[in-house]
């Protein structure tokens, strides 16, 4: 039996922080006290000394892609790398993606994607499910898969280019009907996609790296917030908006809600601290993704918002290509969109939260691993540190100033959408179900010892709602 005594750490829930030891017994915690006698304990037991240190349960990112294949090429980091970056950065559990091939049988896309993950990933997993069109057999195919344990979907209201978009109201509305029925969670990618055919048949300007960002405008993800919310409303269910990227999406979701729409937002650390600056030069490529970087009064909205409660989750829609991939194009319609950001999630946010003098590290925690373990079910055997959770810790250090570079960091893609960001705290431990896959900043993760971690049930916006 592998068992792990953690002494004299500050353990950090959402529900409180104290000074305690925690025992570890294989893969769950066993036992959380204010003090462990270790010679009560079996011979063999490993001691882990965790003074000056915080014991964070193993953050989660909502909000992955790894090992994606688009455009006719494959992502930077693959499952194998993408668990690297992420234990380097306290992440031990992900949601990543799987895609809809259209068959009608939305179970085996979820259960191809799966078993590709399971033979690569050294950190636990989750899916949302991609669904692209209606079909009679939607119905059918979405309580398969609840069956599997996926049971979340994702919707597009942009990308009728690629297959993406669900264009008739009354086939969106006949999915959002059958995940009600279901108890499934649906989640939005909101742009509106006919106002971007409308901005773009009239632009005549040059397709640069900044130009993405005035051919999907703010208002264009605000317009697409309302479509999907409007559905959600007259249905009378929760609703995801993934990667809240502006101030106009956050005033109509502040309108929803107001009108009595629960809606779980989400937002990523690049649109609350990097803006459309970033698109100019000769590495504006390297910034491009969907929706764009906004402006700085964006991130400050947003920045607002998330001390204020408004925002549940913070994720990093982890897509990444290499420099070269990023830089083989400058135009804005050809470039490969999406950045890295799993590891440099905890330390960014950490380091706002500390600057904030507004909330503490027990939100943080929220935000970053209690609050989607409940959105998408996985809670409390994820985003924990209770008896009988999985003992998924990051030991951190709060005080180590360091900063965020290519040479600090660990994806594929050969670089940081943050270099150079000076910042304060790093995870020095992370286990995942009781395995240390990262320590002393030396990578121990194991492909194939990731496992997949079925949704029992999606708090549907009742249990962290604003």
């Amino acid at each position: 039996m592998n068992r792990i005594l953690i002494q004299n750490g500050l353990l950090v829930d959402t529900e409180w922080t104290r000074h305690a030891d925690i025992l570890v017994e294989d893969s769950k915690i066993v036992h959380i006290a204010a003090k462990i006698d270790e010679t009560t304990l079996p011979k063999g037991t490993e001691i882990v000394h965790a003074e000056g240190l915080c014991i964070l349960p193993g953050l989660i990112d909502a909000h992955t892609h790894y090992h994606l294949e688009s455009r006719g090429t494959v992502t930077a980091d693959s499952f194998q790398e993408g668990s690297r970056c992420a234990a380097f950065g306290g992440v031990t559990c992900v949601i990543d993606f799987a895609d809809d091939d259209k068959k009608g049988d939305l179970s085996s896309c979820s259960q191809k994607r799966i078993d590709a993950m399971k033979a690569e990933m050294a950190i636990d997993f989750s899916l949302h499910q991609g669904v692209y069109g209606y079909r009679e057999s939607i119905a059918t195919e979405l309580a398969s898969l609840k069956e599997k344990g996926v049971r979340v979907i994702k919707l597009f209201t942009t990308y009728r280019n690629v297959g993406y978009l669900i264009e008739k109201r009354d086939e969106m509305k006949a999915i959002f009907e059958a995940c009600n029925a279901l108890g499934l969670m649906v989640s939005v990618h909101c742009e509106d996609d006919a106002l971007i055919d409308e901005i773009n048949a009239s632009y005549t300007g040059p397709y640069t790296p900044s130009a993405h960002a005035d051919l999907r405008p703010s208002e264009v993800e605000a317009r697409g917030i309302k479509t999907v919310g409007s559905l959600a409303g007259e249905i009378g269910m929760p609703l995801y908006v993934v990667h809240l990227s502006s101030k106009a999406g956050l005033e109509q979701v502040r309108e929803l809600r107001a009108n009595g729409v629960r809606v779980i937002v989400e937002t990523t650390p690049h649109y609350l601290f990097l803006n459309r600056e970033k698109l100019e030069g000769e590495n504006g490529p390297l910034f491009v993704m969907t929706p764009p970087l906004r402006t700085e009064e964006d991130n400050l909205a947003l920045q607002e918002a998330l001390l204020n409660g408004e925002i549940q989750v913070v994720a990093t829609d982890h897509c990444s290509f290499t420099k070269e991939q990023k830089l083989s194009s400058d135009d804005c319609r050809t470039i490969f969109p999406g950045i890295p950001g799993t590891e440099e999630m905890l330390p960014l946010i950490h380091t706002f939260v500390a600057n904030s003098g507004r909330i503490g590290l027990q939100q943080m925690v929220n935000l970053l691993s209690t609050g989607p373990a409940k959105a998408f079910g996985l809670y409390p055997k994820k985003g924990s540190i209770r008896v009988g959770s999985d003992a998924d810790l990051v030991l951190f250090d709060p005080d180590e100033a360091w900063t965020l570079s290519s040479e600090t960091t660990h994806s594929a893609s050969g670089y940081t959408p943050y270099e150079g960001f000076e910042v304060i705290g790093r995870a020095v431990m992370t286990y995942v179900r009781g395995r240390l896959v990262m320590g002393d900043n030396i990578y121990l993760g194991i492909a194939g010892n990731g496992m997949f971690v079925p949704q029992i049930d999606p708090a549907r916006g009742k249990t962290i709602m604003h």
